[in-house]
Formats: structure tokens, C-alpha cells, sequence
């Protein structure tokens, strides 16, 4: 007998942008990008990876600690009062000063009504040319977990986690129905006619695999446009084409490669129980063979 449910439809706003090297002007564009997702429905927001600020972790320079701020704290209450008044539910991406000398790459999560519900602090740190994370971000010590808002029972990863399947499964066994990624992710322009379209497809093939290996919804919000590396050489160019993928992989809606967007989506949180049961990837789990994932490597 085939498996019906009543629809539970969800509009989520993707906040794509570009961000310049002022930090109000960045909070003030993210506040219109919410307020315009707002008014097309969205109930759900999430903005791109430290939207605060350009993306300093390009070089290693102790004046850009300078940027963070302590979660909850100053952007969490201006947060919280906008989805008060707008009855939505916040994503956003914050440079978190925990103590002296100690800091991580954090994602909120805001409900009206109730303010400031939690944060998760990105566990992956990456250390590659112009993403010099682990200069600045301890890793995460919160683990993976899931948020039940107003909207729905959501998921935050956070950009280089994005590549982490482990990730993605644990936090859709916590009972998370949307994996959100804030990102900031981008072509190195000196290398972006020979890998571009390489590097594109295998992160949006990624986050997609993750969609259909847990039957859930995935949305990746990414930056756009140029940012200059502080020392003056090379930079990032962002590639935009944040994306909302459905629990059978396929991409609902994707934002443009270089402009500032607001997207809203609908979606239906009751497909993600006819997937499952359709792709019982769950049921079939061999959890009691999988203990060498603890493991760095299997010599």
C-alpha cells in the first residue's frame, strides 16, 4: 500500500551575497536579504558563512581576531528582535570569542519567540592555501545535533564540513529534516579556467549525495563576488550557486554564479518519509560493522 501524508510546506530563504571589508555594511545587507526573503514567504532563513566580515582567513594576521564577538552576544540579540518581528527562524554565521585566546567558527540558530535556541561550531577546520582556518578556529566540541524551531527540525553544518559524509549522517540521525551549510567557497582566479567547473560540480555532487544517502534536504548558502587575499596577491573568487537539493538528490531551485540573491523555496518536509521508505538507506544500516570509522586508518 502506498504511503500518504498530509504536506507539510516549508518556504526557506537562501541569502546569497557579496560582502565588503566593513562590517556594518555587511550586517546591513544581510538584515535587507532577510527582510526580503521575509516578505516572499520565507519562514526559514539562512545567510552565508561569516557574512560579517570579507573572508579574512585568507591570510594568518592576529589584528582580524579583532572581528569576533561572543555567542550569544551583540548580532544574536539584533537577530533575535528581527525574527521576532518577522516570525521566522534565523542561520547565521558567526565569529565566536569564547575566551582569551580561544575562538571557533560558529552558526546560530534564532526563533521568534524565543530568541537565541543554540550554536554549533564547525568541526572540520580546513589548512589550505588562502583558508587558513586553523589559524583562527579551535575545532568544534559540540558535536553534531539538530535544532527543533518553528519551521522544523533543521541540522547546521558549516561550509568545509560539507565534504564530510559522517557529518551529514549524524546530524540526519539527530533528526535533523534540513541540513543547512553555510559557505564560503570559491575558484583561486589564477586556477579558475582549468578547475572551475572540476571543483564546482564535485562540491555541489557532494552535498547531494548527502540529500539521498539520508533522505533529507540540503541547502548549501555561499558568498559571491571577488575578495582580495590582505597581502595583496591572488584572492578568492566566490562562486555564488547557493542550492536547495530534495531528498532524491535533485536541485530545486540554484542561485546565480556572481550576484547578490535572495531565493525563497518551498519545500515538503512529509517527502522526506515517503524517500525513506522508497530508499531504505536507514533501515539497512550494518551498524554494527562500521566501529573502524573511529579509526584514522585501517592499516
Amino acid at each position: 500500500m502506498a504511503m500518504t501524508a498530509e504536506p507539510r510546506l516549508l518556504s526557506i530563504g537562501l541569502v546569497q551575497m557579496h560582502m565588503s571589508d566593513i562590517p556594518q555594511q555587511n550586517f546591513e545587507r544581510a538584515i535587507a536579504g532577510i527582510r526580503s526573503a521575509a516578505a516572499k514567504g520565507a519562514r526559514l532563513v539562512c545567510l552565508p558563512e561569516l557574512f560579517r566580515s570579507r573572508y579574512f582567513c585568507q591570510s594568518e594576521n592576529t589584528d582580524h581576531f579583532a572581528l569576533a564577538e561572543a555567542v550569544p552576544g551583540p548580532t544574536t540579540r539584533q537577530l533575535s528582535a528581527l525574527a521576532d518581528e518577522l516570525g521566522i527562524t534565523l542561520i547565521a554565521s558567526l565569529f565566536e570569542a569564547r575566551a582569551p585566546g580561544l575562538y571557533h567558527n560558529t552558526a546560530v540558530v534564532i526563533d521568534a519567540g524565543t530568541g537565541y535556541l543554540g550554536k554549533y561550531r564547525k568541526m572540520h577546520i580546513p589548512d589550505d592555501p588562502r583558508y587558513y582556518e586553523k589559524f583562527y578556529f579551535t575545532p568544534g566540541d559540540l558535536g553534531f545535533k539538530a535544532f527543533v524551531t518553528r519551521a522544523g527540525t533543521i541540522g547546521v553544518l558549516v561550509c568545509w564540513d560539507q565534504w564530510y559524509p559522517e557529518a551529514a549522517r549524524l546530524t540526519a540521525l539527530a533528526g535533523a529534516e534540513i541540513l543547512f551549510y553555510p559557505t564560503a567557497i570559491g575558484w583561486h582566479p589564477e586556477e579558475r579556467q582549468t578547475v572551475n567547473h572540476v571543483q564546482h560540480d564535485a562540491w555541489e555532487t557532494t552535498q547531494r549525495a548527502h540529500a539521498i544517502a539520508n533522505g533529507c534536504y540540503v541547502v548549501a548558502v555561499n558568498r559571491t563576488g571577488f575578495e582580495p587575499d590582505p597581502t595583496g596577491i591572488g584572492g578568492i573568487q566566490f562562486w555564488g550557486q547557493s542550492f536547495v537539493a530534495a531528498p532524491d538528490g535533485s536541485v530545486l531551485v540554484r542561485a546565480s554564479a556572481e550576484h547578490d540573491e535572495v531565493i525563497v523555496c518551498e519545500i515538503d518536509l512529509a517527502s522526506i518519509g515517503r524517500q525513506r521508505v522508497g530508499w531504505p538507506f536507514l533501515r539497512d544500516r550494518r551498524i554494527d560493522a562500521y566501529a573502524d570509522l573511529t579509526r584514522r586508518f585501517i592499516d
